[in-house]
């Protein structure tokens, strides 16, 4: 068939890189795909978790409202549908939103589904640390729009996990991508880390899962790919069994999250959940 469309070659890297690491499995799940900028250790001096500084709290409201403009423009063109609305409405107090991580944009679904939540309440999004020094608009957002890096210094992660449980105990709610890694345009739930259940078991906080589902409309992107359409679906929320040690909490609500999210791939998609036989989607 010939085609009239280039493929952008950074994003051929990506989705043949993709495509090795699903065939290797295991821990390959978790690998960085995309050729990020090399980055450092965030210190504990460096990050204002809770936003307690007048000059982090000028950032902050700068960050939001730019957030709000960038969420009209994107989730228009974007056609993002939330699907499960009642579910994120049953929330009460604080709680963990975890989702499928494959864009720099999916959060935006995340953050119109986070909105039926009542009463409204904040959404922080956890991020890695590179993030965190990155340059221009994007950066100032990833570093000052309620969100929470990781680092990889003890006493920076103390000052997160001191933050995680107060922004909890105030009853918001924080988006936890527990893939780790970002897989551009990947439809299909990979494994998850322990982390997002661990705060939530040790909180005494429910899980939210989320799943993204994406569709084609008909359209074609600058890179040459299709452009896809977001539907955020929100399950029931995954309660902590008082019953159990934090422990076995975390791996009890981990697994009946992927057991969601798998079943809602196969439910939305229509076929078998597989692995090792990825092809990126380039048709229209």
């Amino acid at each position: 068939m010939n085609k009239n469309y280039t493929l952008a070659p950074d994003r051929v890297e990506v989705t043949e890189r993709i495509k090795k690491y699903e065939k290797q499995g295991g821990e390959s799940f978790f690998l960085d795909v995309e050729n990020d900028p090399p980055s450092r250790t965030i210190l504990p001096d460096e990050v204002d978790y809770l936003r307690k500084r007048l000059t982090s709290k000028v950032k902050t409201a700068a960050a939001c409202a730019l957030e709000w403009v960038y969420k009209k423009k994107m989730g228009k063109s974007l056609n993002i549908k939330v699907v499960g609305g009642e579910n994120m409405r049953a929330v009460k107090g604080g709680a963990i939103i975890t989702s499928n991580h494959f864009a720099t944009t999916e959060n935006l679904a995340v953050k119109l589904a986070s909105e039926l939540a009542r009463p409204r309440r904040k959404l922080y999004k956890v991020v890695r640390e590179g993030n965190f020094f990155m340059p221009g608009m994007i950066g100032f957002l990833l570093k000052n729009c309620r969100t929470l890096p990781l680092s990889s210094n003890l006493h920076t992660m103390k000052k997160f996990d001191r933050a995680v449980s107060t922004i909890l105990a105030k009853g918001d709610l924080i988006l936890i991508y527990p893939e780790q890694a970002m897989w551009w345009n990947y439809k299909k739930p990979r494994d998850y880390r322990i982390g997002a259940y661990h705060y939530a078991a040790k909180n005494g906080v429910p899980v939210v899962p989320c799943f993204v589902t994406l569709s084609k409309n008909g359209k074609r992107r600058p890179d040459g790919y299709p452009q896809l359409e977001y539907t955020i679906h929100v399950m029931e929320q995954i309660r902590p069994d008082p019953s159990l040690t934090v422990r076995e909490n975390a791996a009890r609500m981990r697994e009946e999250n992927l057991r969601l999210c798998r079943e809602k791939y196969e439910e939305i998609y229509g076929i078998p959940l597989t692995y090792g036989d990825y092809e990126p989607d380039t048709e229209i």
